[in-house]
């Protein structure tokens, strides 16, 4: 029984670590879009798309937030004040087609 009840409290301990929040970035402006990203590593947007279905992604602040097999890659997502606020997400390694080197952008 004590195995169990240490073995629950060391999940519950660990849970708020692997938290992510979650934003609607057409609430926010591109500055606070790019804030949320660089102070918190790594976030999901939520939005609608304007044919009206429900995108998100992970966004993250450098390719230290992704997978081992992943790079960050510039992409653009839509906020408040601009519909090409600039990003970064995780791609697959296996999209560089080739290069030499992995480009390690930071936000």
């Amino acid at each position: 029984m004590k195995k169990i009840a240490l073995a629950l409290m060391l999940l519950l301990a660990a849970s708020p670590a692997l938290a992510i929040s979650r934003y609607n970035p057409l609430t926010m402006s591109c500055a606070s879009v790019r804030a949320a990203i660089h102070n918190q590593g790594a976030v999901i947007f939520r939005y609608r798309s304007p044919r009206g279905l429900p995108l998100y992604d992970r966004y993250v602040r450098n390719s230290h937030y992704c997978d081992a097999t992943d790079y960050a890659e510039w992409t653009h997502i839509p906020s408040k004040d601009d519909p090409r606020c600039p990003v970064l997400n995780c791609q697959n390694i296996d999209n560089l087609d080739g290069m030499l080197f992995i480009p390690h952008y930071q936000l």
